[in-house]
């Protein structure tokens, strides 16, 4: 068996081309403000695309850039600042943010309407119980690479492999809430493997490169691969050993071109949903 490669890349460009419709239809242009603290680069590089993609999308994006060693309580005012601007429907805090900066304190303040990271404790209670949030955006990306692969979750048993509150708790309350069957395993969890043969949809995100192997896939299962690796000679590499898994499984996200660029168009997504419902749309 060969497994269809679920495009993560060509999905994302649909959703943004109708975003960039709907945007152009309101009556008002939505607001992003990005919070980057210091000068990682990769979140440099991550900072720049979010920009691109929503300057393309319509959507007014600026990126508040801070020094190193700005300080928590410099950070929690300008979060202040944003919530009280009301030019901004969305905020984004880039992560990870320095040292002597408690990201769960800052993440507290923002607030929960213009959380688009879907981060905020109160979001993240809102899914867990299955009432309306801003949900975060690489599990909801995920949802949407399903749905766009013709996957059906219901009544289907699918395992998530981590148990971050970024995308393995909340992916699993949006499988439970899609009706299937969810377990959630991690590093203590025993015998992975087996638990990844029970599954008929696997999710990766345990950040270790090339963990997933084909032999812990069921034939025709659904793999998607959130992790992103990066290995001495310079490649990147998912969670999934992709060639080992592809040979087994029904349908799986090549790493990169499968989430990552799903976490982008659904930030823009959630950027526009949090303008509309500030506006009572």
């Amino acid at each position: 068996m060969t497994a269809r490669i679920i495009e993560g890349r060509a999905v994302a460009a649909a959703m943004r081309t109708v975003l960039a419709a709907r945007v152009a239809a309101l009556p008002f242009q939505p607001g992003l403000a990005v919070v980057l603290v210091g000068d990682d680069p990769a979140s440099s590089v991550y900072v720049r695309t979010k920009d691109r993609a929503a300057a393309a999308a319509g959507i007014a994006a600026s990126t508040i850039r801070l020094p190193a060693d700005t300080t928590e309580a410099a950070l929690l005012a300008e979060v202040a600042r944003l919530n009280a601007d009301p030019a901004v429907d969305g905020i984004l805090v880039q992560l990870p943010l320095p040292r002597g900066i408690r990201a769960a304190v800052v993440i507290d303040l923002i607030d929960p309407a213009k959380d688009v990271d879907g981060f905020n404790p109160q979001n993240a209670g809102l899914l867990a119980v299955g009432r309306p949030a801003m949900v975060p955006c690489t599990p909801l990306g995920v949802m949407k690479l399903l749905e766009a692969a013709g996957v059906v979750p219901a009544g289907q048993r699918a395992l998530v492999l981590g148990r971050s509150t970024i995308v393995g708790r909340p992916l699993a309350a949006l499988l439970m809430a899609a009706d299937a069957t969810v377990t959630v395993a991690h590093s203590r969890t025993h015998d992975l493997a087996a638990e990844c043969r029970r599954a008929d949809i696997v999710v990766a995100a345990i950040g270790r490169a090339e963990m997933v192997r084909g032999d812990w896939i069921s034939p025709g299962a659904t793999v998607i691969d959130v992790g992103i690796n990066r290995l001495p000679d310079g490649r990147l590499v998912g969670d999934v050993a992709f060639a080992e898994c592809a040979a087994v499984a029904g349908a799986i996200t090549p790493v990169p071109g499968g989430v990552g660029p799903m976490t982008i168009a659904c930030l823009l997504e959630n950027t526009v949903t949090a303008a509309l419902r500030r506006r009572g749309g």
